[in-house]
């Protein structure tokens, strides 16, 4: 399996010019807790244990928190009792966010690789949702965990797009989770020029779309933070490819 295992010193440049409402600047630093109420979208605010000691996955990242506010601006009230899986969560903070805003009758399911997994059972129990949220192993490109709903009706992903081996296991997790009724919002940060091929790989599997409907989009993707719904490619448009 492929981890995020970038030591601090490797990380990019932590001052990512976004603005304070959406990604709060912060130094490389040490283990410590954020408090985030995404400019009040949280009547509840968060509490993000941060900790690179098994990897930048345990850091909050921009991508992280443009899709988590992106969801609870737009559409907290559709994410109510859907079956829901958060890819690549790093410490969780897209699905806990998702979990603080909505009521759920099914288990919301925020999954990584196993050097992740204690800071997403730490976040889990810190903000008292273990009820709500479920923490699991899930190497992309492996079976889908059996705990793991079968094509969820919401996949979240963000900052899943940073090591270009991993590419086609990601492309091969959606295929295996994408439904006809499920969609993915899926939000990056290109740093690379590699980082197009995920895309172009993305687009000749599935249906992307660019998200039209989020007001901050001119203020992160001024920052190369794009926000893409990633569904299964509809029998009309497979079609008119073939013809």
């Amino acid at each position: 399996p492929i981890e995020r295992s970038l030591s601090p010193d490797s990380l990019p440049d932590a001052s990512f010019n976004v603005s304070d409402s959406l990604a709060p600047p912060r130094a490389i630093k040490s283990a410590g807790t954020t408090n985030i109420n995404f400019d009040g979208l949280l009547k509840e605010p968060l509490l993000l244990k941060e900790d690179l000691k098994n990897g930048c996955g345990g850091q909050l990242w921009p991508a992280g928190m443009v899709l988590a506010k992106y969801i609870l601006s737009q559409h907290s009230i559709d994410m109510s009792n859907k079956s829901i899986v958060e890819l690549g969560a790093g410490g969780g903070l897209v699905g806990l966010a998702v979990a603080r805003a909505c009521e759920f009758k099914a288990p919301l399911h925020i999954t990584d690789q196993l050097p992740m997994f204690s800071l997403m059972k730490d976040n889990i129990t810190l903000n008292q949702l273990d009820s709500t949220v479920n923490a699991s192993v899930f190497d992309w490109g492996e079976p889908v965990p059996e705990q793991i709903p079968a094509k969820p009706d919401v996949i979240l992903a963000a900052d899943c797009v940073y090591f270009e081996p991993a590419f086609p296991l990601l492309i091969t997790t959606l295929q295996d989770l994408l439904g006809p009724n499920s969609v993915c919002y899926f939000c990056y940060k290109r740093r690379r020029r590699a980082d197009l091929r995920f895309m172009k790989m993305a687009k000749k599997a599935f249906d992307v779309q660019e998200v039209k409907d989020d007001p901050d989009a001119s203020i992160y993707g001024r920052e190369k933070l794009f926000l893409y719904t990633i569904r299964v490619k509809s029998t009309n448009t497979r079609e008119a490819k073939m013809s």
